[in-house]
């Protein structure tokens, strides 16, 4: 299960604001991806959907954004070329580093691919880089050109048809191709390489994949992706696509385990993120969730409200408390459950509120708890659970009241 994709922006290499999505994992996020789509593509081909959504299934986000001048994004794509293409991606793991965190893992589909080799030296935060069904060299593409190369070598500018799309080519981004030594950066990567390809791609020959490979240092795996096309237009193929890149990634994505006491120690974060008018990443020791409202209430619906995180904490805590009990009891329940609502009342309507918080007068949070109990149990025991549930720590704090002491944070150099 994964949360729906958020729709963000930002300014690109030329300036241009940038479409992207961001496909976030319903629960912990165990690292952030950058995927970069095939040459004149968007975000939003079937091949970019179903590896980011089965990606955050397997709890790595993934950002996807569309290139200058393509898909959602502003700008004029016949002032672009490749460079332009690899600095887009600059800016794409910059703006992941400063709101969310830095991409960890790569993921180039066909230009795309060369495209994140070229990128990888410069992002020193990613561990591991993908390529599906990427080119050896970035000037492969010209040979998609057919009969306009000649036109645009001579004049300067010429109309190529991909795909059944009419696209503007200037002889620079030709230029800028052909100065590109794709195997030169991946001699030099330095990072573990996962190189997958179609052995029927008959866009990107699989003697592409062989010369990547070659050049590559180890650690590098090499997958085929048997009887898919060039596009990955199959769901079943892209979603094997992402299963693999998942598994494989595992190893090199896993961060340091944080010790018990660290999160007494370092405390949870909650920075904004810049996206609408609420959003905010919490960070608590490896974990990362986000924080949002409603769209009711000016936010994007894409995370737990914070009464929400409150509600959670509420939940969690009830159900491992009773667990520690059923345990230290010897008894047979199954599974534990608890649904928690909240809402304002008026304390002298919360009939079922004890006499003390009636008596405070006003409006108050009420939280009530619907616990559901599997197993064996007779109703005297569930009785008495019901009775260990008051006894949740979380429970006790919010019956109890806290102190919360604000100050300001040392100012960075």
């Amino acid at each position: 299960m994964t949360n729906r994709p958020l729709k963000l922006e930002f300014d690109g290499a030329h300036g241009a604001r940038l479409a992207a999505r961001l496909d976030l994992p319903a629960g912990r996020i165990r690292a952030f991806a950058l995927f970069a789509h095939c040459f004149t593509c968007s975000k939003d081909i079937p091949a970019a959907r179903h590896i980011a959504g089965a990606l955050a299934a397997e709890g790595i986000a993934v950002l996807r954004f569309d290139f200058t001048g393509l898909g959602g994004s502003g700008g004029d794509f016949s002032s672009t070329g490749f460079s332009s293409n690899v600095e887009d991606l600059k800016r794409a793991a910059d703006f992941l580093r400063r709101n969310y965190e830095a991409p960890k893992l790569l993921i180039g589909h066909s230009l795309g691919g060369a495209a994140v080799l070229a990128v990888a030296e410069d992002i020193p935060e990613a561990r591991a880089v993908v390529t599906i069904g990427a080119p050896s060299d970035a000037d492969h593409v010209i040979h998609n050109f057919k009969g306009a190369e000649e036109t645009i070598r001579e004049t300067g500018v010429g109309e190529v048809d991909l795909a059944g799309r009419t696209f503007t080519i200037r002889r620079e981004f030709l230029e800028d191709l052909e100065a590109q030594s794709v195997r030169d950066k991946v001699a030099r990567l330095g990072k573990a390489l996962l190189v997958m390809h179609a052995p029927l791609d008959d866009t990107v020959g699989i003697d592409n994949a062989t010369e990547i490979f070659v050049a590559a240092k180890h650690p590098k795996s090499f997958v085929s992706l048997d009887k898919a096309d060039h596009l990955l237009s199959r769901g079943e193929d892209a979603a094997y696509a992402a299963r693999v890149i998942a598994g494989w990634a595992s190893g090199y994505l896993e961060k340091e385990p944080v010790d018990a006491g660290a999160e007494t120690g370092e405390g949870v974060e909650v920075v904004e993120t810049g996206q609408g008018r609420f959003q905010a990443m919490v960070a608590g020791g490896r974990h990362r969730l986000i924080a949002d409202e409603p769209v009711d209430y000016g936010g994007l619906d894409s995370g737990l409200s914070p009464y929400g995180f409150l509600s959670a904490a509420l939940g969690a805590c009830t159900v491992m408390t009773l667990r520690m009990y059923a345990d230290r009891k010897g008894l047979t329940v199954d599974r534990i459950g608890t649904q928690v609502l909240h809402g304002k009342v008026h304390a002298a309507d919360c009939e079922d509120c004890s006499s003390e918080v009636r008596e405070k007068g006003g409006r108050i949070d009420r939280f009530e708890r619907l616990i559901t109990l599997e197993g064996d149990l007779d109703a005297e025991t569930r009785a008495r659970m019901l009775e260990i549930a008051d006894k949740c720590p979380v429970h006790k704090t919010l019956e109890a009241g806290a102190a919360v002491v604000t100050r300001a944070a040392m100012a960075e150099d």
